[in-house]
């Protein structure tokens, strides 16, 4: 038996992998752009390995410019998939980087400019995942919208809270309802959902309010869908560095200080667990909420 003093694999303390709190200040103009951000995002450009584990698969991923879209699109490249990726027109720069990092891996990439708060566009961007890549296998729902109000309900006026309900709920309920005439069975359906979704941040009240019914959304849409081969789950992540972040929040220097790692997580940390959802080592998983919040209990 080996001592457990003997020499082995480094291990990865979680607490130290990434930096912690406070950071610089910094203010962006919503969508937030990458490339200013301090630090910088972690998408696991230099860490993720592949495995084939999905192999030849095509997937459509909404928000895939940066963040965690970006890291799940890298890492379903480097696992063997094609990509279609969405990103707001004027986020054109930074989903020209995802793609470029899905072709490093030598899989197909496709950025498509898409609001997805319209119902014609979400339309047009399934059949155009179809003309690309033949049939949509994986589709993950992540694009969201949130803007922070700490001065109460009275501060969110109705033109916010219809773009919150639009782009997090109906584009999620449309792309669904359209893809689902072109995925076979085995295909797997990832929703983004949130720890707001189980505890919500009163200055988040309108975004927690979409991440709740995005639960309800997943486990109802699992039960559905479970006779037709296709399965249906989400992640909950708790804070993650991305660029909505310091487009808005008030004050992103504490950011994540509040989970029990004492940090907010990297994109790069989420996209294992959607990697995991889609593939099919995950085949008797349908209806469940991945919960990665740094320590963060939920239910």
């Amino acid at each position: 038996m080996q001592s457990p003093d003997a020499p082995g694999p480094r291990l990865t303390d979680p607490v130290e992998l990434h930096p912690t709190p406070p950071f610089p200040e910094q203010d962006q103009d919503h969508p937030g752009h990458t490339e200013e951000m301090r630090p910088r995002p972690d998408h696991g450009e230099e860490s993720y390995r592949g495995h084939g584990l999905l192999r030849d698969r095509r997937a459509l991923v909404t928000g895939g410019d940066s963040g965690i879209g970006r890291a799940v699109c890298l890492a379903f490249a480097r696992e063997g998939a094609d990509v279609v990726l969405t990103h707001l027109p004027e986020e054109a720069d930074e989903a020209a980087e995802t793609a470029r990092l899905v072709r490093e891996a030598g899989r197909t990439a496709v950025p498509v400019p898409c609001d997805i708060r319209y119902e014609e566009q979400c339309d047009d961007l399934v059949e155009r995942a179809v003309r690309e890549l033949g049939r949509i296998d994986l589709l993950v729902n992540n694009a969201a919208y949130q803007m922070a109000q700490p001065d109460g309900i009275e501060a969110i006026t109705t033109e916010q809270f219809d773009r919150v309900m639009k782009t997090n709920l109906y584009g999620m309920f449309w792309l669904t309802r359209a893809a689902l005439a072109h995925m076979p069975r085995g295909g797997s359906i990832i929703n983004t959902t949130s720890v707001q979704g189980y505890q919500p941040s009163p200055p988040l009240l309108d975004y927690a309010m979409t991440k709740s019914a995005i639960i309800s959304f997943t486990h109802g849409l699992a039960q559905m869908l479970a006779e037709r081969g296709i399965r249906v789950n989400a992640v909950a992540p708790g804070p993650v560095w991305t660029p909505l972040i310091p487009a808005t929040m008030p004050d992103p220097t504490k950011f994540g200080e509040q989970s029990a790692l004492g940090r907010p997580a990297q994109p790069a940390e989420m996209a294992p667990a959607y990697v995991f959802l889609a593939s099919p080592q995950a085949s008797y998983i349908t209806g469940e909420i991945v919960n990665a919040t740094g320590g963060r209990p939920l239910p």
